[in-house]
């Protein structure tokens, strides 16, 4: 069939879709409660498929500046396809999600409060030591805040070797929801990886669909 037969050949694209860079996801899950920017960015991982451009900015009367602020600062990109959430089991799916972003294949996720929700490359005494470990963490930094400290306590590496070249484990806080994960990286922590992008969206789709039931 050829494009004078068949009008669709000759529509514009219904594109570009809005998708939330690995800075950007970083930036806006980066709080229990979100602030309003972060809040209304992170619509851009809704159940299903990223938005359109043109739909996403006709949702709010804000999108318009947040979106081109949102390019600027490299918290969001146009992509000229439409990608969807993924649609899997948590149980299956957070293990190969969060393996490429560790530079040797070592990772662990844990609830906020050290419960270890998955892991690769650990073993399960080694993934629940660390999970432990990094809600410890959360509870150290509390304290010292307490105190005087100016740190955010949502990160921290550690090293053996003493010129501190590449770290040995890294923990990272980040919120879905309003709960808490803990993201434990073995080696050179690869967070700035689209998969960083798809675990998050992962987790929030799966929570969308289970408050849906």
């Amino acid at each position: 069939m050829t494009a004078e037969q068949d009008p669709s050949a000759n529509a514009p694209a219904a594109g570009p879709w809005l998708m939330l860079t690995p800075a950007g996801a970083l930036r806006v899950f980066a709080e229990r409660q979100p602030d309003e920017d972060s809040a209304l960015l992170q619509t851009l991982l809704p159940r299903g498929a990223a938005p359109t451009r043109r739909a996403w900015l006709a949702q709010h009367p804000a999108h318009q500046e947040l979106l081109a602020r949102a390019l600027r600062e490299g918290w969001a990109h146009e992509v000229q396809r439409e990608l969807r959430a993924p649609d899997v089991r948590l149980d299956n799916y957070l293990p190969h999600a969060i393996a490429g972003l560790s530079g040797a294949r070592l990772a662990a996720l844990a609830s906020d409060d050290g419960f270890c929700l998955a892991r690769v490359g650990y073993s399960e005494d080694e993934a629940d030591t660390l999970c432990a470990a990094a809600a410890e963490f959360f509870t150290f930094a509390a304290r010292q805040k307490q105190r005087g400290w100016t740190g955010t306590g949502r990160a921290v590496s550690f090293f053996e070797s003493i010129d501190m070249v590449m770290p040995t484990t890294s923990f990272m806080l980040f919120w879905v929801d309003g709960v808490g994960y803990w993201l434990i990286l073995g080696d050179e922590p690869l967070i700035n990886n689209t998969a960083f992008v798809e675990l998050i969206w992962g987790i929030r789709a799966a929570g969308e669909k289970f408050s849906l039931r």
